[in-house]
């Protein structure tokens, strides 16, 4: 089972930036860690993950150019740096944990372990 800890959500105007963080903890083997979003009415989407294996990226079309991943294995904490930000941003941002292959790192199946998420609204 793995636990997190997660922060850096806030409200922004159009443009700025922000940096999500995440840190996990517990005993489950991890090969990858992600952030998903969710907007209200809308399903969870995926945003970006990181295999700790090689360090290999993904990102979603939507915020591809604007944000960028990072991780720390040693502490098993991943970073999602979000750079001019739109108002479609505006979510609840979740860490997600587990071991996907290839054809999962960008789903939601992919992942077993899911933090409670932290708010992010972009609004003028």
């Amino acid at each position: 089972q793995v636990q997190f800890v997660e922060s850096g959500g806030g409200t922004v105007q159009p443009g700025d930036s922000l940096r999500l963080s995440c840190t996990a903890s517990g005993s489950a083997e991890i090969g990858a860690m992600a952030w998903f979003r969710q907007a209200p009415g809308k399903e969870r989407e995926f945003v970006a993950s990181r295999r700790w294996m090689g360090g290999t990226t993904y990102y979603a079309n939507s915020v591809k150019g604007r944000f960028s991943i990072s991780g720390d294995k040693a502490k098993s904490a991943i970073y999602l740096q979000m750079n001019s930000l739109k108002p479609e941003d505006t979510a609840v941002y979740y860490c997600a944990a587990g071991r996907p292959i290839t054809s999962t790192i960008t789903t939601i199946r992919g992942y077993s372990s899911w933090g409670q998420g932290t708010h992010v609204t972009v609004s003028s």
